[in-house]
């Protein structure tokens, strides 16, 4: 029994994308493809689960969207709403319900929010100086106004964050602010609104998330939320002077929205509301604290790494305050994807976009989760690749899982008709159960534990395990002098592709319904307590291939476009400091540099430059010091993966003792850079 068998039910969400543009494949590696993996399989537990997700439609990117394009805040939202709901349906995640924060029920539950805690005392009333553009006669929100980052020194960085280095900011934190409507300096000017005292919470955050979820959650998740404890919390404005969002419902707040990530979260309960409304449930069960401890729900959000404050403290801090609702058993956000050695990026268009996959590769739904499953920033960030993807399409779908279902099929025709005789029945070669037996196991223990790539693994060793039994037993050969023990072979060969297709579900929901097409099962679905038995007789519906291998010319063409929307212009030539002296070999070979992943981070009290951080170094665990706090924020750089030369003699800094050297590139301004792998590699892995 898992740890996840004690819960009847399930509230399981995933990221409210921002309906300001289409999806990305770096979304769906963030939040959705493990979410809509985990649902599955808890359904094929015959789990009573809740997928829940919809548009987020408010906040100041978007009305600085439709500023831009002459438009409506409302056409913006309608126009990527109604393309992102489509896209999501075209690949196939299954939410019980994708929904919207514009809907009246949305603002009539984030209202009912609000005044619960403000009516409690909860809220801080301030009354403090914020940005004003006096050209356009409004306060400014966070997104309105840019600036040179304090942290990395980059330019155009957000009120709210820094994207380039992902520290988060508050507006007066900018460095020469500009407003992005009239493109002046902005004045300040006193206005007054109300905050979540975050401070008066940091105790009992501290007991909920630090103590209880200690070892529980991801060392990603973990590592942030300890450095963002560890700094101290401060109350955090929950409303905003904007024309665009959810009214603050009191008299005295005329004028003034909800801030969108105390409206945003609360989407999740709107959108099981109203699923529930529509089709006769309890929207109680799912989100309420019940009777006893054991009814209550498992709640869990996936997200990716940028959202990771917001639901581990800030919206989990609305909970408690409110009282009536359960808290999250898990977040297991992921990191960043990559694209093509460069960042994902959506101003400058380079980014694989849902959409334009779905019409350029139909019927490719499964070879694209395959991939991003493969590769899933779990832990630290990870790459797509043109090319990975190829090479995982043909060397490992269409040469491992494909081929032994198509030879398998082939030669059951071939010889049999396609017709199942009467050995048939259920399995009975204990080697091939217990096979099945641990992969059933191991693959629960994985998912369940959010490893989606080592779960992945583990079904396609079982394709493997197929492969070898069948080279192994060589059924070709043994046909003509001994045809009903061929037939036993390749029908125990049948009990594993219908596995196979078991097993597959979460992760490739096409592809098992093709095998079990071609297994002429009634189902489309089967769940996993559902024995895979043939009656004698059984005829098999015609092989067809489960997946067709990639061409070089579809690669060239998917790299040639990527080159052909890059608009970044090449970087400037800038002076580089000359070359030290020359080593010999032999003090080369002394250096043992690794690969390591660093865990936790916190600044060095009374200095400005020293974070003292915690790296697996996939040898052992240890403390580093290093001068790169004016580059980096600590929380922005958990599950970074670093090259460190881990043989340096220790030596105490500011009375800390530092095990080792992480390596940084420095350009001509001073800037730093991690040294770390272009794709994830394993903790200790030797840099030579």
């Amino acid at each position: 029994m898992s740890e996840l068998d004690k819960f009847k039910r399930f509230t399981i969400t995933s990221a409210l994308p921002y309906a300001n543009g289409p999806l990305h494949i770096g979304h769906l590696a963030g939040a959705y493809i493990p979410a809509d993996t985990f649902v599955r399989h808890l359904r094929l537990k015959k789990k009573d689960v809740a997928f829940i997700c919809g548009s987020d439609e408010h906040g100041a990117a978007i009305t600085i969207k439709a500023k831009k394009e002459g438009t409506t805040p409302q056409e913006i939202i309608d126009k990527y709403h109604y393309q992102i709901k489509k896209s999501f349906e075209d690949f196939g995640i299954a939410f019980n319900i994708y929904h919207r924060t514009s809907a009246p029920i949305h603002h009539d539950l984030s209202q009912e929010f609000f005044l619960n805690l403000y009516e409690k005392g909860e809220f801080v009333e301030k009354e403090t100086e914020q940005y004003y553009d006096e050209e356009y006669d409004q306060f400014l929100a966070d997104r309105y106004i840019t600036g040179t980052c304090p942290n990395c020194k980059s330019e155009g960085a957000y009120g709210d964050q820094c994207e380039k280095c992902g520290t988060s900011l508050n507006p007066t934190d900018l460095i020469n602010p500009v407003s992005t409507l009239s493109g002046k300096a902005p004045v300040l000017k006193v206005t007054k609104h109300w905050y979540l005292p975050l401070d008066k919470y940091q105790p009992w955050l501290e007991q909920w998330l630090l103590e209880d979820k200690k070892n529980k959650w991801k060392p990603n998740v973990y590592g942030q939320c300890s450095s963002w404890l560890k700094s101290g919390l401060q109350p955090r404005s929950m409303t905003r002077d904007l024309d665009w969002g959810i009214d603050v419902p009191l008299e005295e707040a005329k004028g003034k929205k909800l801030y969108v990530w105390m409206d945003a979260p609360i989407g999740y309960i709107s959108a099981t509301k109203q699923w529930a409304l529509d089709n006769g449930k309890d929207w109680d069960l799912y989100w309420k604290k019940q009777q006893s401890e054991e009814d209550n729900s498992c709640l869990i959000h996936f997200i990716g790494k940028d959202n990771i404050v917001f639901h581990c403290i800030t919206f989990p801090s609305i909970l408690h305050a409110h009282g009536e609702y359960i808290l999250p058993y898990n977040v297991p956000a992921n990191e960043f994807l990559n694209l093509e050695g460069d960042k994902l990026s959506t101003s400058r268009n380079h980014a694989v976009w849902l959409h334009e996959y779905l019409e350029e590769f139909p019927g490719k739904q499964d070879e694209l989760r395959y991939v991003l499953t493969s590769i899933l920033p779990e832990t630290s960030d990870s790459e797509f690749t043109w090319k990975d993807y190829q090479a995982r399409v043909n060397n490992e779908l269409v040469a491992i899982l494909g081929n032994f279902v198509n030879r398998v099929m082939i030669l059951m025709h071939k010889y049999y008709q396609g017709e199942v005789g009467e050995s048939a029945g259920k399995l009975a070669d204990q080697e091939i159960k217990s096979q099945l037996e641990n992969t059933y196991n191991d693959v629960e223990t994985a998912i369940e534990n959010f490893k989606f790539r080592q779960a992945l693994s583990i079904v396609m060793d079982l394709a493997r395990f197929g492969n070898k039994y069948l080279t192994d037993k060589e059924p070709w050969k043994t046909f003509k002098t001994d045809a009903e023990a061929t037939r036993e072979v390749l029908q125990n060969c049948l009990h594993i592709i219908g596995h196979l297709g078991t097993l597959m579900q979460p992760f490739l929901p096409t592809a098992s319904k093709k095998i079990f097409g071609m297994l002429n099962f009634n189902k489309e679905v089967l769940s996993y307590d559902e024995e895979i038995t043939f009656t004698a007789g059984h005829k098999l519906n015609a092989p067809e291939l489960l997946f067709e291998k990639v061409e070089d010319e579809v690669i060239d063409r998917q790299l040639e476009k990527l080159k052909a929307k890059a608009t970044a212009a090449a970087p400037a030539q800038v002076e580089v400091a000359p070359a030290k002296e020359n080593i010999n070999y032999e003090q080369f070979l002394a250096m043992d540099i690794r690969v390591g992943t660093i865990l936790e981070a916190e600044k060095v009290a009374k200095t400005k430059k020293l974070l003292k951080l915690k790296i697996d170094t996939g040898i052992d665990q240890r403390t580093v010091v290093s001068g790169i706090a004016e580059f980096f924020e600590p929380e922005a750089i958990i599950g970074q993966q670093v090259s460190m030369l881990v043989n340096l003699e220790p030596r105490e800094i500011k009375g800390i003792i530092s095990q080792g050297m992480i390596l940084m590139a420095e350009d001509a301004d001073g800037k730093l850079s991690f040294v770390s792998p272009t794709s994830q590699t394993g903790n200790g892995s030797v840099v030579r």
